[in-house]
């Protein structure tokens, strides 16, 4: 499966560069008796259904060229958006991540919680500060990155 994905990135990524977009992630996996290819891409201003439906279209004829068959049973192509509360999984997840709204799982309590959610105001290799509504007043806390469970943009309500 690993070599699909290798390959998959392989030809996506110039096909995304050419339209100013990003690869968040690639999954190749069997549901059932069918096997799907996911493909999510991105950009900063959001992706729309004709920016999938263009990576789609390109992304399956480059698949059709290649020589040996890279993915050689029949399989579903699914181009989309990872979606508005994706998960950050790369360091260039948490950077884009800069000045938005996260939600913060943690392994274990920092004063009592072991979930955050603000706006992420600071990022460095070790820790993040995160800005958050306490009742009424806005505060601050540091987060060293080891105790983060899962961390995701999350949508302000």
């Amino acid at each position: 499966m690993s070599t699909v994905v290798e390959t998959v990135s392989d030809l996506v990524n110039p096909i995304l560069a050419d339209h100013g977009f990003y690869l968040y992630d690639i999954e190749f996996v069997k549901e059932g008796k069918s096997w799907y290819l996911r493909v999510y891409i991105d950009k900063d201003s959001g992706i729309t259904l004709e920016d999938c439906a263009t990576v789609s279209d390109e992304l399956s004829e480059a698949l059709d060229n290649v020589e040996p068959d890279p993915i050689p049973q029949a399989y579903f192509l699914e181009v989309s958006s990872p979606g508005a509360e994706r998960p950050l999984k790369s360091e260039q997840d948490y950077e884009r991540a800069v000045d938005h709204y996260i939600h913060v799982s943690l392994y274990q309590q920092i004063n009592g919680q072991k979930v955050y959610e603000g706006t992420l105001t600071t990022l460095t290799p070790e820790e993040l500060t995160l800005d958050y509504l306490d009742k009424t007043r806005h505060r601050q806390i540091t987060i060293d990155r080891k105790k983060i469970a899962k961390a995701r943009l999350a949508i302000k309500f």
